[in-house]
């Protein structure tokens, strides 16, 4: 077989059934080979949207993810998604093509469509590799495949030079994965009867989930764990997934007083799926300060290395989460924990403090109040759908306003690389086979960052609508200038054309189109636009004031970057 085939054989064997990027002469073999075995090969209009794409199918199967980057320029084209997927730990393995290695190796100048792209991204990734040689290719590609999914899941970058493209190999059939390298691995029995014990002497447990339970597809056994545990689910930043079965109880930290009096009065929290990051405090400031020094805490990690670097842990539990939590759940099935009475409260109370943001989200504005938008969206998001956020005002008023509890939330949270959002949404409708419809809560500034993949979204059929808070400005940076300079001040680019309209935009794509400058007519433009078969954009005129002054909840958000006092 040749080297391009063996790669689609041995992706195979990983799962991997996407294909993102654009063609070139390194892989249009590789391309049409994909197709031809039945897989979905995208070619988008920018290689960054290629990969957000496959960023977005590894966050929706819990499997690694593929794009590729024409050499030079398509290459430099990924850095974007390849640092996104390094800090959002994404599996995503990133090929490049590149010159053939006689090319590379000339002292010359004037070389066409050439740089040394290794050594610019080797710091941006797991691992970096070239296949300089056809007998190489498995070794490479499974110690790329084995990086990105070992310790902290992250990017690999492997460089395809052209003089290999063609080269023979004699090989068997691709191995399974768990023939080169470790799959499941479980924690101590020792460690997961110490976790039992102090759960069983817990009064007040919390369970924290984080972005790791939505990327493993872990849902489920950790709605077992929180069944058997009793307790509350506190939501990280970027664990704002809901696990089907648990939504009642899940709050989100920071943002719900019901969270914050769980913390407050929890005196033991099993940690599952994050890093324990700045938006958490790093699990021993902001909120969990009070009872810090009579808390226990039990944290699922699969990288021994990052165990007891935010805090202190006093019971770790070493393993991938798709093992130890089913290990905990059969361990605790003999002790289950009955509820405490302050549980039904803290339901209660954020159900409530819900309620209360629809009814206090001012209503009658034209343009409409961001607050009123996040509300009358969300409250049409349909049940069986995909979330994806972007931009930065319209994600912070999300945070509080959203009547949606979705059990597949996307958006970039930890590097807040903003623009993700399209790119975003139409990878995870792939990951799904085009099935459910998706929503986008975007604002203008982010969408207009990859707006050309509206085309794609249509040349795909994709069930998406775009709900776009449309302000004419960077609103998150307007704020900034006024709480720094002052009303009135200078907004130094900040603003953009207000004659943009973005339904008509989305028209030209051949998208279907909506323009709304009242509330009440959000909930009936997004179900026309669902309606009409079409990925459509939802224009919303927000009030450009309240945008930039009113986000909610502003000052919990501001602790995140608290800088020397966590």
């Amino acid at each position: 077989m040749k080297v391009y085939e063996r790669i689609v054989e041995l992706l195979e064997a990983e799962g991997v059934r996407t294909l993102f990027g654009i063609p070139d002469p390194n892989f249009v073999h590789l391309f049409r080979l994909a197709e031809e075995r039945g897989w979905t090969v995208v070619a988008p209009h920018h290689e960054a949207s290629a990969g957000f794409m496959a960023e977005a199918v590894s966050r929706m199967t819990g499997r690694p993810a593929v794009c590729v980057g024409t050499l030079g320029p398509g290459v430099a084209n990924l850095a974007p998604a390849m640092m996104c997927a390094k800090v959002e730990g994404s599996p995503v393995l990133f090929l490049g093509g590149q010159r053939a290695r006689v090319t590379e190796q000339r002292v010359r100048r004037g070389r066409i469509q050439f740089v040394r792209q290794a050594e610019l991204f080797a710091p941006s990734v797991k691992y970096c590799a070239s296949l300089e040689y056809a007998d190489q290719t498995d070794e490479v590609l499974r110690e790329g495949l084995r990086q990105a999914q070992s310790g902290t899941p992250g990017p690999v970058y492997i460089e395809y030079p052209a003089h290999v493209i063609q080269e023979e190999l004699d090989l068997p059939p691709a191995a399974p994965p768990e023939a080169y390298r470790l799959v499941g691995q479980s924690a101590g029995a020792d460690r997961v009867a110490g976790a039992v014990r102090a759960i069983g002497a817990a009064r007040q447990p919390v369970l924290l989930v984080g972005h790791g339970v939505h990327t493993a597809r872990a849902g489920q056994s950790v709605r077992a764990l929180a069944d058997l545990m009793a307790c509350p689910v506190i939501q990280t930043s970027g664990g704002t997934s809901f696990i089907e079965g648990l939504e009642d109880r899940t709050f989100p930290y920071g943002f719900s007083t019901a969270a914050v009096d769980a913390v407050v009065r929890s005196d033991l929290c099993l940690a599952v799926g994050t890093e324990l990051g700045e938006p958490v405090h790093y699990g021993r400031g902001g909120h969990w300060a009070p009872g810090e020094a009579d808390r226990t805490w039990l944290l699922i990690e699969q990288n021994p290395a990052v165990i007891g670097v935010n805090r202190p842990v006093d019971i770790p539990l070493v393993g991938d989460l798709r093992a130890v939590v089913p290990q905990l759940v059969d361990a605790l099935k003999e002790s289950p924990r009955t509820p405490t009475p302050e549980l039904e409260r803290w339901i209660a109370r954020d159900a409530e403090q819900l309620a209360e943001a629809a009814r206090s989200a001012p209503s009658g504005m034209s343009p409409v109040h961001p607050a009123r938008l996040i509300v009358e969206a969300t409250r049409a998001f349909p049940a069986d759908g995909i979330m994806v956020r972007d931009g930065g005002a319209t994600t912070i008023f999300g945070w509080t306003y959203s009547q949606a509890k979705p059990h597949d939330v996307i958006w970039n949270q930890n590097f807040g690389h903003l623009g993700t959002g399209l790119p975003y949404a139409i990878g995870a409708s792939v990951a799904e086979g085009r099935s459910r419809p998706v929503m986008l809560v975007t604002g203008d500034s982010s969408f207009l960052f990859h707006v050309a993949e509206l085309e794609t979204a249509v040349r795909l059929g994709v069930p998406l609508v775009c709900v776009v808070g449309v302000d004419h400005a960077w609103g998150l940076e307007v704020g900034v200038y006024k709480r720094t300079f002052g009303q009135g001040s200078l907004e130094t680019g900040a603003h953009w054309s207000r004659d943009t309209r973005l339904d008509k935009v989305a028209e030209g794509f051949g998208c279907h189109g909506e323009y709304v400058e009242h509330d009440k007519d959000i909930a009936p433009a997004v179900e026309r636009a669902y309606a009409s078969g079409r990925p459509a954009v939802v224009h919303v005129a927000v009030d450009p004031k309240a945008n930039s002054e009113e986000m909610p909840q502003y000052a919990e958000f501001r602790t995140w970057y608290a800088e020397g006092t966590q």
